[in-house]
Protein backbone atom coordinates (compact mmCIF):
# COMPACT_ATOMS: atom_id res chain seq x y z
CA UNK A 1 0.00 0.00 0.00
CA UNK A 2 2.91 1.93 0.62
CA UNK A 3 4.25 1.64 -2.90
CA UNK A 4 0.55 2.22 -4.07
CA UNK A 5 0.13 5.65 -2.15
CA UNK A 6 3.54 6.95 -3.28
CA UNK A 7 3.56 6.19 -6.88
CA UNK A 8 -0.21 7.04 -7.76
CA UNK A 9 -0.69 3.57 -9.18
CA UNK A 10 -2.55 0.24 -8.90
CA UNK A 11 -0.73 -2.09 -10.99
CA UNK A 12 -3.41 -5.82 -11.92
CA UNK A 13 -3.06 -8.57 -13.73
CA UNK A 14 -6.01 -9.49 -15.71
CA UNK A 15 -6.59 -12.30 -18.36
CA UNK A 16 -6.43 -11.57 -21.93
CA UNK A 17 -9.74 -13.25 -23.42
CA UNK A 18 -12.66 -13.55 -20.40
CA UNK A 19 -15.77 -12.00 -21.33
CA UNK A 20 -17.69 -10.33 -19.02
CA UNK A 21 -14.57 -10.52 -16.51
CA UNK A 22 -11.99 -9.29 -18.74
CA UNK A 23 -12.12 -8.35 -22.48
CA UNK A 24 -11.51 -5.82 -24.79
CA UNK A 25 -14.85 -4.30 -26.47
CA UNK A 26 -15.61 -3.23 -30.13
CA UNK A 27 -14.24 0.19 -28.74
CA UNK A 28 -11.02 -1.27 -28.44
CA UNK A 29 -10.75 -0.56 -24.73
CA UNK A 30 -10.24 -3.03 -21.65
CA UNK A 31 -14.06 -3.97 -19.86
CA UNK A 32 -15.76 -6.27 -17.47
CA UNK A 33 -16.88 -6.71 -14.41
CA UNK A 34 -13.37 -7.71 -12.91
CA UNK A 35 -11.98 -3.69 -14.61
CA UNK A 36 -14.79 -2.09 -13.25
CA UNK A 37 -14.43 -3.61 -9.72
CA UNK A 38 -10.31 -2.92 -9.59
CA UNK A 39 -11.43 0.98 -11.23
CA UNK A 40 -13.85 1.56 -8.58
CA UNK A 41 -10.62 0.48 -5.74
CA UNK A 42 -8.47 2.38 -7.73
CA UNK A 43 -11.07 5.04 -7.72
CA UNK A 44 -11.86 5.27 -4.40
CA UNK A 45 -8.42 5.09 -3.29
CA UNK A 46 -7.39 8.35 -5.84
CA UNK A 47 -4.86 6.54 -7.89
CA UNK A 48 -4.06 5.40 -11.25
CA UNK A 49 -5.27 2.03 -12.25
CA UNK A 50 -2.35 0.40 -14.66
CA UNK A 51 -4.07 -2.84 -16.38
CA UNK A 52 -1.42 -5.83 -17.26
CA UNK A 53 -2.53 -8.39 -19.80
CA UNK A 54 -1.78 -11.80 -19.65
CA UNK A 55 -2.61 -15.31 -20.58
CA UNK A 56 -4.45 -17.65 -17.77
CA UNK A 57 -1.10 -19.08 -16.90
CA UNK A 58 0.76 -15.92 -16.74
CA UNK A 59 -1.54 -14.52 -14.23
CA UNK A 60 0.15 -15.96 -11.29
CA UNK A 61 3.77 -15.51 -12.13
CA UNK A 62 3.12 -11.92 -12.93
CA UNK A 63 2.26 -11.57 -9.39
CA UNK A 64 4.59 -13.16 -7.34
CA UNK A 65 7.55 -11.47 -9.29
CA UNK A 66 6.32 -8.21 -8.36
CA UNK A 67 5.27 -6.93 -11.98
CA UNK A 68 2.14 -6.46 -10.51
CA UNK A 69 0.45 -5.68 -7.05
CA UNK A 70 -3.05 -7.93 -7.47
CA UNK A 71 -4.77 -10.36 -9.95
CA UNK A 72 -8.14 -9.07 -11.33
CA UNK A 73 -9.56 -12.29 -12.19
CA UNK A 74 -12.06 -15.06 -12.21
CA UNK A 75 -9.89 -16.68 -9.83
CA UNK A 76 -10.83 -19.64 -7.27
CA UNK A 77 -9.14 -19.69 -4.13
CA UNK A 78 -7.89 -23.12 -4.34
CA UNK A 79 -5.64 -24.46 -1.28
CA UNK A 80 -3.19 -24.93 -3.48
CA UNK A 81 -3.08 -21.36 -4.59
CA UNK A 82 -3.67 -20.12 -1.32
CA UNK A 83 -0.09 -21.42 -0.67
CA UNK A 84 1.22 -18.82 -2.97
CA UNK A 85 -1.12 -15.98 -2.87
CA UNK A 86 -3.67 -14.48 -0.94
CA UNK A 87 -7.17 -14.10 -1.50
CA UNK A 88 -9.43 -11.93 -0.72
CA UNK A 89 -13.31 -12.44 0.43
CA UNK A 90 -15.09 -13.65 -3.05
CA UNK A 91 -15.86 -11.14 -5.56
CA UNK A 92 -18.52 -12.77 -6.85
CA UNK A 93 -19.55 -16.77 -7.73
CA UNK A 94 -18.77 -19.21 -10.55
CA UNK A 95 -21.36 -21.63 -11.69
CA UNK A 96 -19.34 -24.33 -13.55
CA UNK A 97 -21.45 -25.95 -16.36
CA UNK A 98 -21.14 -28.43 -19.34
CA UNK A 99 -21.82 -27.85 -22.47
CA UNK A 100 -22.19 -29.11 -25.67
CA UNK A 101 -24.04 -28.90 -28.83
CA UNK A 102 -27.25 -30.14 -29.21
CA UNK A 103 -26.96 -32.53 -31.67
CA UNK A 104 -24.63 -34.52 -29.51
CA UNK A 105 -27.95 -36.03 -27.77
CA UNK A 106 -26.37 -35.50 -24.01
CA UNK A 107 -28.83 -35.32 -21.30
CA UNK A 108 -26.46 -34.69 -18.38
CA UNK A 109 -23.17 -33.92 -17.99
CA UNK A 110 -22.76 -37.02 -15.78
CA UNK A 111 -22.63 -39.16 -19.47
CA UNK A 112 -19.37 -37.35 -20.48
CA UNK A 113 -17.41 -39.14 -18.03
CA UNK A 114 -16.36 -42.19 -20.68
CA UNK A 115 -12.99 -42.57 -22.34
CA UNK A 116 -15.20 -42.10 -25.53
CA UNK A 117 -15.85 -38.66 -24.86
CA UNK A 118 -13.33 -35.24 -24.74
CA UNK A 119 -13.59 -32.60 -22.95
CA UNK A 120 -12.39 -28.90 -23.15
CA UNK A 121 -11.47 -26.28 -20.72
CA UNK A 122 -9.86 -23.15 -20.17
CA UNK A 123 -5.93 -23.96 -19.42
CA UNK A 124 -4.60 -24.17 -15.67
CA UNK A 125 -8.61 -22.89 -14.31
CA UNK A 126 -10.50 -24.81 -11.78
CA UNK A 127 -12.71 -25.85 -14.64
CA UNK A 128 -10.01 -28.01 -15.80
CA UNK A 129 -9.82 -29.34 -12.29
CA UNK A 130 -13.47 -29.83 -11.74
CA UNK A 131 -13.25 -31.87 -15.41
CA UNK A 132 -10.24 -33.61 -14.14
CA UNK A 133 -12.45 -34.61 -10.67
CA UNK A 134 -15.92 -35.06 -12.09
CA UNK A 135 -15.08 -36.61 -15.42
CA UNK A 136 -11.91 -38.80 -14.29
CA UNK A 137 -12.67 -41.40 -17.61
CA UNK A 138 -13.36 -38.48 -20.06
CA UNK A 139 -10.40 -37.23 -22.24
CA UNK A 140 -9.48 -33.17 -21.10
CA UNK A 141 -8.02 -30.93 -23.58
CA UNK A 142 -6.76 -27.81 -22.41
CA UNK A 143 -6.78 -24.63 -24.08
CA UNK A 144 -4.59 -21.48 -23.28
CA UNK A 145 -7.57 -19.16 -25.04
CA UNK A 146 -9.96 -19.51 -21.90
CA UNK A 147 -13.87 -19.82 -22.96
CA UNK A 148 -13.57 -18.59 -26.42
CA UNK A 149 -11.40 -21.16 -27.32
CA UNK A 150 -13.04 -23.95 -26.01
CA UNK A 151 -16.54 -22.73 -27.11
CA UNK A 152 -14.92 -23.10 -30.92
CA UNK A 153 -13.78 -25.92 -29.99
CA UNK A 154 -17.16 -27.85 -29.46
CA UNK A 155 -18.14 -26.17 -32.15
CA UNK A 156 -15.71 -27.24 -34.64
CA UNK A 157 -16.02 -31.15 -33.28
CA UNK A 158 -12.53 -30.92 -31.97
CA UNK A 159 -13.97 -32.04 -28.59
CA UNK A 160 -17.58 -33.37 -27.74
CA UNK A 161 -18.22 -31.14 -24.84
CA UNK A 162 -16.97 -28.04 -22.96
CA UNK A 163 -16.22 -26.48 -19.43
CA UNK A 164 -17.22 -23.20 -18.32
CA UNK A 165 -18.94 -20.36 -16.13
CA UNK A 166 -22.45 -19.97 -16.93
CA UNK A 167 -22.34 -16.28 -17.34
CA UNK A 168 -19.03 -16.45 -19.40
CA UNK A 169 -21.38 -18.92 -21.47
CA UNK A 170 -24.29 -16.77 -21.82
CA UNK A 171 -23.39 -14.40 -24.66
CA UNK A 172 -22.17 -17.69 -26.71
CA UNK A 173 -25.63 -19.63 -25.90
CA UNK A 174 -27.38 -16.47 -27.53
CA UNK A 175 -25.45 -16.44 -31.08
CA UNK A 176 -25.24 -20.11 -30.97
CA UNK A 177 -28.27 -21.62 -30.77
CA UNK A 178 -26.95 -25.28 -31.66
CA UNK A 179 -24.92 -25.21 -28.30
CA UNK A 180 -26.97 -26.35 -24.77
CA UNK A 181 -25.69 -26.51 -20.88
CA UNK A 182 -25.82 -29.72 -19.74
CA UNK A 183 -26.32 -29.04 -16.06
CA UNK A 184 -24.43 -27.49 -13.36
CA UNK A 185 -21.18 -28.96 -11.89
CA UNK A 186 -20.24 -26.77 -9.03
CA UNK A 187 -20.30 -23.35 -7.75
CA UNK A 188 -17.55 -21.71 -5.89
CA UNK A 189 -16.26 -18.72 -5.08
CA UNK A 190 -14.22 -16.36 -7.09
CA UNK A 191 -11.34 -13.94 -5.63
CA UNK A 192 -8.49 -11.12 -6.36
CA UNK A 193 -4.86 -11.94 -4.97
CA UNK A 194 -2.27 -10.19 -3.84
CA UNK A 195 1.19 -11.25 -2.63
CA UNK A 196 1.93 -12.98 1.06
CA UNK A 197 3.57 -9.52 1.94
CA UNK A 198 0.58 -7.26 0.89
CA UNK A 199 -1.41 -7.84 4.11
CA UNK A 200 -2.13 -3.70 4.28
CA UNK A 201 -3.58 -4.43 0.70
CA UNK A 202 -5.61 -7.12 1.38
CA UNK A 203 -7.40 -5.64 4.30
CA UNK A 204 -8.31 -2.77 2.19
CA UNK A 205 -9.17 -4.58 -0.64
CA UNK A 206 -11.72 -6.82 1.71
CA UNK A 207 -12.86 -3.47 3.32
CA UNK A 208 -13.97 -1.52 -0.07
CA UNK A 209 -15.86 -5.51 -1.58
CA UNK A 210 -17.85 -4.65 2.32
CA UNK A 211 -18.53 -1.09 1.16
CA UNK A 212 -19.90 -1.63 -2.39
CA UNK A 213 -21.64 -4.90 -1.27
CA UNK A 214 -23.37 -2.35 1.42
CA UNK A 215 -23.87 0.98 -1.01
CA UNK A 216 -25.49 -0.84 -3.75
CA UNK A 217 -22.80 -0.62 -6.35
CA UNK A 218 -21.83 -4.27 -5.96
CA UNK A 219 -25.03 -5.47 -7.11
CA UNK A 220 -25.34 -3.31 -9.88
CA UNK A 221 -22.53 -4.46 -11.37
CA UNK A 222 -22.79 -7.95 -10.79
CA UNK A 223 -26.67 -7.45 -12.66
CA UNK A 224 -25.15 -5.45 -15.33
CA UNK A 225 -22.06 -7.90 -16.46
CA UNK A 226 -22.85 -11.26 -14.59
CA UNK A 227 -25.97 -12.04 -14.07
CA UNK A 228 -27.24 -11.07 -17.43
CA UNK A 229 -26.64 -9.82 -21.04
CA UNK A 230 -27.38 -6.54 -20.74
CA UNK A 231 -23.41 -5.48 -21.58
CA UNK A 232 -23.65 -6.82 -24.60
CA UNK A 233 -25.22 -4.38 -26.57
CA UNK A 234 -22.75 -1.59 -25.12
CA UNK A 235 -19.62 -3.43 -25.64
CA UNK A 236 -19.72 -6.12 -28.54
Amino acid sequence: MEKISTSGELRIAVQTQGPPVSFIDKNGERTGLAIELAQTFADDMGVELVIKDYDWKGLIPALTSGKVDMIAADMTPTAKRHMKMLFSAPAFYSEVVAFAKKDKGFSSWEELNSKDYSVGAAQASSYATQARKKLPDAKLKEYSGATPQVVQSVLNGRVDAGMSDRAALAGYLQENEELEILGSVNREPLSFAVRPDSVHLLFALNNYLRLIEHDGRHQKMLDYWWNSTDWQADHD
